[in-house]
């Protein structure tokens, strides 16, 4: 299945799995690292550079989230199951 791209863009595919690359933390948490966490690219922001790309963590991800990170997100209201973050704060990823 080939995968979708943003009209006009050389950035990351929809459907691309990627991880996220280390040193990078939570935008809503900065204290929370994120590195290693893996998902597949759901969205991709038209705006100017740079550019941003809705993450859907994948199961394995989810299912290794600290409890410290879906109380936050619970307590501030914030959706767990994806997040946006730059195309210098992800890489690809390897299936599996």
């Amino acid at each position: 299945m080939a995968k979708k791209r943003a009209a006009g863009s050389s950035g990351i595919a929809i459907g691309t799995l990627v991880r996220v690359k280390e040193g990078v933390t939570s935008p809503d948490m900065p204290d929370f690292p994120l590195a290693g966490w893996t998902g597949a690219i759901a969205e991709v922001a038209k705006k100017k550079p740079p550019r941003k790309y809705m993450v859907e963590w994948d199961q394995k991800t989810l299912d290794g989230m600290p409890a410290e990170y879906l109380q936050f997100c619970e307590q501030k209201q914030l959706y767990h199951l994806m997040i946006c973050l730059a195309e210098d704060e992800i890489e690809p990823a390897e299936a599996g």
